[in-house]
């Protein structure tokens, strides 16, 4: 059986060029509340950053399409393909997609997803559409050639890669008991390095605290260049969250990886009874409550050609907004920064770079 690494591909950097980004549009409603209104704003703001650097492949339900036509009507650079699904969470349930440095040719990875947990911790019943999601757009949308790795649970949010041969991920998401609970840690590194074409794992023992995923790699820490990554971080060692960042740095440093701290939101994302009555839970799936804190980080960017789109909180958070979006400006001075209104997508449970994924630049033209 062939892999990744055995014909000479490899997973590419987020920051390097892309040929375009899918994203699906939202429907879920036990993720968004109130018919995905209010999340639809802070999508189509997303959907607009990206057709101005690179082609948007927006996935859409037969139920919705008509809908999503119509929203887009105004946007150039977009193909609208409809394909059922579960949730709008492209990172992971679209492929992972690795390219050959020689050829230029870009091939999927088809992982097993399973909700983030299966039947031991999985945030909803039926995902059914979601795993089927990545083999349809390379065999029916996209006509790329696509590895089998359904063998595997894996989701796109909880791996990063530097582009060079090293990936990240962390301990508390790949060795839970719900993705591959028969594989040891070797075990799963080396699945990692033989379809990513990795030659190093970091493995970074948290993400950010009540992240539902698990802990997903992408809302903790992210490359921004190789060696070198932003990572999420509080001061406040009253904070859950400090033990989870610091745990993460001591890792970093011993790998000779640059850090930059990127602050969390000072004041904690919480869910309030208002937001709670636009949800409609399915059994299953698992219930939100008054009060709950949500895993808002700003490391949860997304890197297009020529942009970082940002999450913003608002609200008390106006200052730590700021504070993000300054930073990340002095990191990534031949990118523009733009603002992301996110409140209403991590209602969802997740942000920005949770709700994209990038097709990396192949020299084929044939689906453009």
């Amino acid at each position: 059986m062939t892999t990744p690494k055995k014909d000479g591909f490899h997973m590419p950097a987020e920051f390097e060029l892309h040929a375009g980004t899918i994203m699906i549009f939202p429907e879920r409603p036990g993720s968004w509340p109130y018919h995905a209104e209010p999340a639809l704003k802070s999508f189509i703001e997303i959907w607009k950053a990206i057709t101005k650097d690179e082609k948007l492949y927006l996935l859409v339900s037969p139920e919705k399409i008509q809908k999503a036509k119509l929203l887009c009507q105004k946007l150039k650079n977009i193909k609208i393909l409809e394909i059922p699904q579960n949730d709008a969470w492209a990172r992971d349930t679209a492929p992972t997609f690795v390219k050959n440095s020689l050829t230029g040719e870009v091939r999927g990875i088809d992982w097993c997803f399973n909700a983030w947990g299966g039947e031991y911790d999985g945030l909803y019943a039926d995902w059914k559409d979601d795993n089927a999601l990545a083999s349809r757009f390379c065999s029916e949308l996209y006509t790329i050639r696509c590895y089998n790795a359904q063998h595997f649970v894996l989701e796109g949010g909880s791996i990063h890669s530097d582009g060079q041969g090293t990936v990240m991920t962390t301990e508390a998401c790949l060795l839970s008991p719900g993705r591959n609970p028969g594989m040891t840690k070797s075990e799963i590194e080396a699945m990692l390095c033989e379809y990513l074409g990795a030659e190093k794992i970091i493995w970074l023992p948290r993400g950010i605290y009540n992240d539902e995923t698990n802990e997903h790699v992408d809302n903790i820490c992210a490359f921004i260049r190789p060696g070198e990554a932003v990572l999420a971080w509080t001061d406040n060692q009253n904070d859950p969250q400090y033990a989870l960042s610091a745990a993460c740095l001591e890792v970093l440093e011993k790998e000779h990886i640059k850090v930059h701290k990127l602050p969390i939101p000072e004041h904690p994302v919480c869910i309030t009874e208002h937001d709670l009555n636009g949800y409609v839970f399915e059994p299953g799936e698992d219930v939100r409550e008054v009060g709950e804190r949500l895993a808002a980080s700003y490391v949860n960017f997304y890197f297009t050609n020529k942009s970082v789109l940002l999450p913003q909180f608002g609200g008390d958070n106006a200052g730590s907004d700021k504070r993000a979006a300054e930073i990340m400006a002095e990191l990534c001075p031949d990118r523009k920064i733009i603002p992301i209104p996110a409140r209403e997508l991590l209602l969802g449970g997740g942000n920005i770079h949770c709700l994209t994924q990038q097709i990396p630049y192949f020299l084929r033209s044939d689906n453009s």
